[in-house]
């Protein structure tokens, strides 16, 4: 069970790194091409959610398979540990996208 909890806090991270990380390389495009960077993060971050979600479950045909399982073979544990892994994917890419827009709010009010 305790494999089960580090996964979930696993792909929490990993999703969330994956958005934060490419919004913060893209900061740094903008940065050299002359454009505002923390516009490029946002737009990054928002575009970024899915993949992060797919990439923190490993690949979306695994996860498709396990949910397939659970439909039509009965193994609703495993699709229930399945929708979990989604959920908090969700989550971690949302609190990255969360934590980028707060960089730009911040920026705001603390001005340029």
């Amino acid at each position: 069970m305790s494999s089960f909890f580090s996964n979930l806090i696993h792909n929490f991270f990993l999703s969330f790194g994956i958005v934060v990380g490419a919004s913060i390389f893209s900061g740094i495009g903008a940065i050299i091409t002359n454009h505002p960077p923390l516009n490029a993060m946002l737009d990054v971050a928002g575009s970024m959610k899915i993949w992060a979600i797919a990439a923190s479950l490993g690949g979306t045909f695994s996860s498709f398979s396990v949910i397939e399982k659970g439909l039509f073979e009965g193994e609703i544990k495993s699709l229930i540990k399945q929708c979990l892994f989604i959920l908090i994917g969700l989550i971690g890419a949302n609190t990255g996208y969360g934590f980028i827009k707060l960089l730009k709010r911040c920026s705001e009010i603390w001005g340029n």
